[in-house]
């Protein structure tokens, strides 16, 4: 009788404890973007304001583009607006041509400086988007090692301003994906993610608490699929945690990420989707908000 009246105390005090829900994500918006110019498509890196109205994007054809995001009283994405645009340029002022402009990551520092990453000679630099003028910064003998079309896909920046790169490849398809971070004007590996599934990194971004929101994405038969995870450093090895994993299809083929905070505190995930330049794609921009 005893041991009953201890197993019914036990388990009316775990009834009333508050149930910690797990983290996931909202949809909130969903917008196709289209514009009638031979340079639109392709996007593959975005970094969006704080307050969630400006957005600026590269595309993988060589080109930055500033856009406007209309929200309306509830921040929820209406519709999109080019306000400027340019060609990639050298750090002479030349345009980039291939295989040289073929960007794929963006990140915006606390001092409002943005880098963008590089396939193929796989490098980041600085990017006034102003003009589209590059600026050099210092190589890694470990690019050179990468596939191609499977570079430095990703870029982001700490909330302390440290750069941070992930390639799309590991060296195997179990290896951890590579977080390579510029630091004293060298670049070192300085975390492991644990790779799981057929997913590779595509896009990234840091939020104000320091956790790493890793868009990942995945080719199957019926369309691409997309996985977005959360990481904290505050071991050593990575926390991490699924906020979604989509159908085939679902999204298009997303290729890049931005987080931020909207005027009621929420954090939203912006991203977008990567046309190829194919007519059955499309140009999306999907929004979430985490929930926890």
């Amino acid at each position: 009788m005893i041991l009953r009246i201890f197993a019914l105390m036990a388990a009316l005090g775990s009834a009333a404890l508050p149930a910690v829900a797990e983290p996931a994500l909202k949809q909130v918006s969903d917008v196709v973007w289209t514009q009638n110019e031979g340079w639109f498509g392709g996007f593959s890196g975005m970094e969006v304001s704080d307050d969630g109205k400006r957005a600026y994007i590269v595309s993988d054809r060589g080109r930055i583009v500033t856009a406007g995001l209309i929200r309306d009283g509830l921040d929820t994405l209406a519709a999109i607006q080019v306000l400027d645009t340019h060609p990639l340029r050298s750090p002479v002022g030349s345009v980039l041509g291939k295989p040289d402009s073929d960007a794929e990551g963006l990140a915006e520092g606390p001092d409002g400086q943005l880098y963008v990453s590089f396939e193929n000679d796989h490098r980041v630099m600085r990017i006034d988007p102003k003009t589209g003028r590059t600026g050099v910064l210092p190589r890694s003998q470990a690019f050179k090692g990468f596939p191609d079309n499977q570079g430095l896909e990703a870029l982001a920046v700490t909330p302390g301003g440290t750069l941070h790169a992930i390639p799309e490849s590991s060296t195997s398809r179990t290896a951890p994906f590579s977080v390579y971070a510029l630091e004293r004007g060298r670049w070192r590996r300085v975390h492991r993610l644990i790779r799981r599934g057929a997913f590779v990194p595509v896009g990234a971004d840091y939020d104000h608490e320091g956790r790493l929101y890793l868009l990942e994405r995945s080719v199957t038969p019926l369309g691409f699929r997309s996985r977005i995870r959360r990481f904290e450093f505050q071991g050593p090895v990575p926390e991490e945690v699924t906020l979604i994993t989509s159908l085939p299809s679902r999204f298009d083929n997303l290729e890049a990420i931005s987080v931020w905070k909207d005027r009621f505190g929420q954090t939203r995930l912006t991203t977008i989707s990567d046309d190829n330049f194919l007519p059955i794609q499309s140009t999306r921009m999907t929004e979430f908000i985490v929930t926890e």
